[in-house]
């Protein structure tokens, strides 16, 4: 292993000014926006181990020559574009390279006649997002994470729109893609509706969180923007009733854009003037042509309606869209109150969610100390399931080993119930480093296979081993 001064000395004669080693940019790069981290930062900590630099990253060659060197050198890269994650994939190690692909920024090709659009992994999805819009389409992905994600960090992490329903995850978006491999060799797969060519190579790298490559082109599905919107509210008085009438929306064929089912606590934090004490509340949107949406809005209607919702009106839906994305405006809004937050999402079948839902909330409060908040919502739904989305707050201590420990706890609890009722421990987030340890527990036997791809992708295991994957 060659000294770090030397490394360093070599990597900026390779790729020059891309190499930075500002104290600042490092503290920047090391860590994404789990909670306990924001909890630290907003407290003057930084607990996060630092990179020894940060390779900004221009375009493919300079990725090539990257991962051609520290392959060779067995320098640990970590692979990042937006870092709007919050499992900590994007968080550092002592004596990495962070391999930053944000100036990789551009739209290369927008393709009308077949509804496809390329870009470069760098590429802000609320860019393409308004270009897209301003040419009569949308990309139909709307993460939570809007205002900071990027293009290949989406695929990368395997993430999900807030209009899934409709429109599906990234998994159902992506067309195809240009990676580069731990030893430099750069790959791109064909731009096809579908092939029956043997496994698919692209879907190998979706989810992987960088450890099989570095994602450097992303050609995606874009949709035909409608904007014929049917919008609903409905109060339900039982979480597991609100369940329920999703199932039977999903069973019976239909796909509006937006289902959402908020428990009574975060619906009388948000919603309190629309709803009664105790009551639920259920947020729908139907995207698409005219008949379509109007079909789509009658047939929930009369399905809620039949387990007994009370009709709301347009209004929550509109709050809603309007306040989705407004945690990425202030990360450390709960801080400032003194709370340590986050968020933590699982999925299971019908059988199996609300179990997992009545134990957690049954637990958090007896488990972990000064709790201020635990409470659910179902997000995304399917034919065979759902998503829970908890979100969590306690009053954070100022000793940070002590505020670590209770983060751990209540993450603990819910991932135990979720593999308890064969969930699986993540929906959309991620794995990420916070729960890698996990990964061979949720795969079971299948877990060789993960294991199989990394040794033949990197073999010389630089890239962001620890993330998505236990260390060996």
């Amino acid at each position: 292993m060659k000294e770090q001064q030397t490394v360093l000395t070599e990597l900026k004669a390779l790729l020059g000014d891309n190499v930075l080693t500002d104290e600042a940019i490092l503290r920047e790069h090391s860590s994404d926006w789990i909670g306990h981290r924001r909890w630290e930062k907003y407290n003057g900590c930084y607990l996060a181990q630092i990179p020894l630099c940060v390779i900004k990253a221009q375009n493919t060659a300079d990725v090539v020559k990257a991962l051609q060197y520290c392959n060779h050198n067995r320098v640990t890269v970590i692979p990042q574009c937006g870092r709007s994650g919050v499992c900590a994939g994007s968080e550092t190690v002592n004596g990495a390279v962070a391999l930053d692909g944000s100036a990789m920024n551009r739209i290369i090709k927008l393709d009308e006649e077949n509804q496809l659009l390329t870009a470069l992994c760098g590429t802000p999805l609320q860019y393409i997002e308004k270009y897209c819009q301003e040419r009569g389409f949308t990309t139909g992905h709307f993460p939570q994470s809007l205002p900071l994600a990027q293009i290949g960090g989406l695929v990368s992490t395997r993430s999900i729109g807030q209009l899934s329903t409709l429109y599906g995850g990234i998994e159902e978006m992506l067309v195809g893609l240009e990676a580069v491999l731990a030893d430099g060799t750069v790959i791109r797969t064909k731009n096809v509706p579908r092939r029956a060519a043997g496994p698919e190579p692209r879907d190998l790298f979706i989810g992987s969180e960088g450890n099989f490559a570095f994602i450097t082109e992303v050609t995606v599905k874009i949709f035909r923007n409608h904007q014929k919107l049917w919008k609903r509210a409905y109060a339900m008085d039982k979480f597991k009733t609100g369940l329920e009438a999703i199932k039977e929306i999903m069973q019976e064929g239909w796909k509006p854009a937006v289902v959402r089912l908020h428990d009574a606590v975060e619906a009388g934090l948000t919603y309190s003037g629309f709803i009664n004490d105790g009551e639920n509340i259920m947020l729908f949107a139907a995207d698409g042509p005219e008949g379509l949406t109007k079909a789509t809005g009658q047939a929930v209607d009369r399905l809620v309606k039949k387990y007994g919702a009370r009709d709301l009106g347009e209004k929550p839906v509109d709050l809603w869209y309007k306040v989705r994305n407004n945690t990425c405006d202030d990360p450390f809004h709960a801080a400032k109150t003194g709370l340590v937050r986050d968020t933590c999402e699982v999925s299971a079948k019908w059988t199996d969610i609300y179990r997992i839902y009545e134990n957690v909330i049954h637990r958090f409060p007896r488990e972990v100390e000064n709790v201020t908040q635990i409470s659910a919502h179902s997000s995304h739904s399917y034919t065979t399931g759902t998503n829970l989305y908890f979100v969590f707050s306690f009053s954070g201590d100022t000793d940070m080993v002590r505020a670590r420990a209770q983060f751990d706890q209540a993450w603990n609890i819910i991932m135990e119930e979720t593999l308890r009722f064969n969930g699986s421990i993540c929906h959309h987030h991620g794995v990420g480093k916070y729960r890698a340890h996990l990964i061979p527990k949720e795969h079971g036997s299948a877990y060789r296979i993960l294991e199989i791809l990394k040794d033949g992708f990197d073999p010389n295991r630089i890239m962001n081993t620890g993330t998505f994957m236990p260390r060996p």
